[in-house]
């Protein structure tokens, strides 16, 4: 069988990122569907081709995560597009604990339904999670 191997475990996740083909923030904002160690995924309304530098902010979590990267594909889904973006630079290392933040936080929206019935949604749970649980979170 022939295909990709994946160095890295995909994250789903469901929360606004903003993203800039420039060096400021603000420019374009986007929902994020899934993050790894090497990059992440959101859905855009235009194509962004492949090759163009971006740089990402999440600003649900302190410190907000920011990281330069690079459109390697961008793929066009009904009325939408998925971009994958490669991460540049030292900003591996705070995305593996975005990568563990967002899996509790998936973790937390699943108990609450379970315990209270209650359903959380993207940037709700991860507020409510980061305001109970952030502080005793390692690293």
């Amino acid at each position: 069988m022939t295909g990709i191997i994946r160095q890295f475990i995909r994250h789903p996740a469901d929360v606004p990122i903003e993203y800039s083909r420039r060096e400021t923030i603000g420019e374009n904002k986007a929902r994020l569907k899934n993050i790894n160690q090497g990059g992440l995924c959101f859905n855009v309304r235009t194509r962004i081709h492949a090759g163009t530098a971006v740089r990402n902010v999440i600003s649900i979590c302190q410190p907000p995560f920011n990281a330069k990267g690079e459109v390697v594909w961008c793929r066009r889904i009904n009325d939408h597009y998925d971009v994958g973006i490669k991460f540049k630079g030292a900003s591996t290392g705070f995305a593996v604990r975005m990568v563990e933040q967002i899996c509790h936080i998936e973790q937390y929206k699943g108990d609450v339904l379970r315990r209270e019935g209650r359903r959380l949604f993207g940037e709700e749970a991860a507020r409510e999670w980061i305001r109970k649980y952030a502080s005793d979170f390692p690293g």
